[in-house]
């Protein structure tokens, strides 16, 4: 009979389905990703704190965090455009530094960020769905070599579930703005069709025909018109 898994990888196995329910469990992402956070530093021994982030206009903004430490971090790279999570995110890497007090690849946020957080290691992962990255995934310690292959390999697991977490959230998001465009298009449509005695279709192209002329988005004329009816260009007119 073949012998039972090791204890550390019945743990691993039940913490990464722990995850997968949360994923499956849909509703909030942010709670979604802290879970991601702390889970990593639950599993990964060298592991004292964790954050995800995501760059905005060459700004780092932490999604999720388990301390304070991420955002001081966060905000150095931010401030210095260096460091492992901007790397990770743009080059499409792991990025790994086991001495952040002797590291020579970022030299204005380095030794800062040893000075102002203790930290020594950093471990950053970038996040991504098809293709599409979304932010970094990062791992802190206080020591030295804190983080070995062993410990990228199951952080590169807990980054493949919080990118799927933010790539649903981003799809979901999506379709809201669409059906958002389509309910006000759809009022937009009404109007001119109450007023000028119009088909359907033939209210869509004055609408059509309106944003084209007026060079406005479909979208933002249709708003305009249901929020500012009294604009003398609406096409309703």
């Amino acid at each position: 009979m073949p012998k039972d898994p090791r204890p550390h990888e019945v743990e691993l196995a039940e913490t990464f389905a722990e995850v997968a329910r949360s994923l499956l469990g849909g509703g909030d992402v942010d709670a979604t990703l802290r879970k991601v956070c702390d889970l990593a530093v639950q599993t990964v021994d060298g592991c004292e704190c964790a954050g995800i982030s995501v760059v905005r206009a060459k700004t780092i903004r932490p999604l999720a965090t388990t301390n304070e430490v991420p955002g001081i971090v966060d905000a150095i790279q931010s401030e210095t455009q260096q460091g492992p999570c901007i790397d990770a995110i743009k080059e499409h890497e792991v990025f790994l530094t086991s001495a952040l007090s002797a590291e020579a690849r970022w030299p204005e946020f380095a030794h800062r960020a040893h000075r102002e957080s203790g930290i020594e290691s950093i471990l950053s992962l970038r996040l991504f769905a098809q293709e599409d990255t979304m932010g970094a995934l990062n791992m802190y310690s206080s020591l030295p070599d804190a983080f070995d292959d062993h410990d990228v390999a199951i952080g590169s697991v807990f980054a493949a579930h919080a990118a799927v977490a933010m790539a649903a959230a981003r799809q979901e998001e999506q379709l809201d703005a669409r059906a958002d465009s389509r309910d006000i298009i759809g009022m937009a449509k009404g109007m001119i069709i109450a007023r000028r005695g119009v088909s359907e279709d033939e209210a869509f192209d004055i609408l059509r025909r309106a944003s084209q002329r007026m060079n406005v988005k479909l979208r933002d004329l249709a708003e305009q018109m249901v929020h500012k009816p009294e604009q003398p260009a609406s096409p309703t007119e």
